[in-house]
């Protein structure tokens, strides 16, 4: 199990979705994946059972990325585990849409929680491992909503704008110790998430995405593999859109 030679990724998030797709990647370029959740035991079973009858490895890890206490545990255990961090995927987010004039001040807080301060505590807690070994990929999950905004979507908008700024500063201060830190911002990707929007809405946003479809969770993961790679070390700091030519 504890193999110094493999790469070690945290994913948030990762028992459905992005993070799902993600983890499983992972685990096919032969990095040992610690699977972070909140309430779905059944689902994360399910990645963790589908890497490992795969031939990969995956430990589960229920934990609340918005809780100091949690993250700080769970990063300790895993490096316990498995000697060290590698890789984070900053994945871990939620939606409450509502319209700015509507929203209680409990639906802001909850999406800022888990969406941005999540990310800094699970990067806090993450990066001592990647600096004292002088190598390591962070990668946030961001969205096209943090570029652009999306109406009733202003906590949601604005977390993932703030997740973007985070990448950005986050590059700069431990670029020198050989860590990137890319952020990914998807457009309408087939998830549960984008699931649940009305066929109105979705008969609207077709005709914009150039290549005339949504995304699959597994186009995103692809991505995310290869900023986790050694082929993608010169390569820090950036926002990649993957939004099928959103227009």
């Amino acid at each position: 199990m504890n193999d110094p030679d493999k790469k070690v990724a945290l994913v948030t998030g990762a028992s459905r979705g992005l993070g799902r797709a993600i983890a499983i990647k992972l685990a096919t370029c032969d990095i040992k994946v610690a699977i972070n959740y909140l309430a779905n035991d059944e689902e994360a079973k399910k990645v963790a059972q589908k890497i490992g009858t795969s031939g990969g490895m995956a430990m589960l890890y229920r934990a609340d990325v918005s809780d100091a206490n949690a993250v700080r545990q769970m990063t300790r255990q895993i490096a316990k585990e498995w000697g060290k961090i590698d890789i984070l995927v900053n994945n871990a987010g939620i939606v409450r849409d509502a319209f700015l004039l509507h929203m209680p001040e409990g639906t802001w807080d909850e999406v800022m929680n888990t969406n941005l301060r999540g990310a800094y505590l699970c990067t806090k807690y993450a990066l001592r491992s990647m600096m004292e070994q002088g190598w390591g990929r962070i990668i946030n999950v961001a969205s096209l909503a943090g570029l652009v905004g999306n109406a009733g979507q202003a906590n949601y908008s604005a977390a993932k704008g703030g997740l973007i700024a985070f990448t950005k500063a986050m590059a700069r201060e431990v670029g020198p110790r050989n860590i990137t830190v890319n952020a990914i911002a998807p457009g309408f990707i087939g998830t549960e998430m984008t699931g649940k929007l009305p066929q109105e809405a979705k008969d609207a946003i077709l005709p914009r995405i150039s290549l005339g479809r949504f995304g699959a969770a597994s186009d995103v993961a692809e991505l995310a593999a290869f900023l986790a790679s050694q082929a993608a070390g010169y390569i820090t700091a950036q926002v990649i859109c993957i939004d099928g030519g959103l227009i």
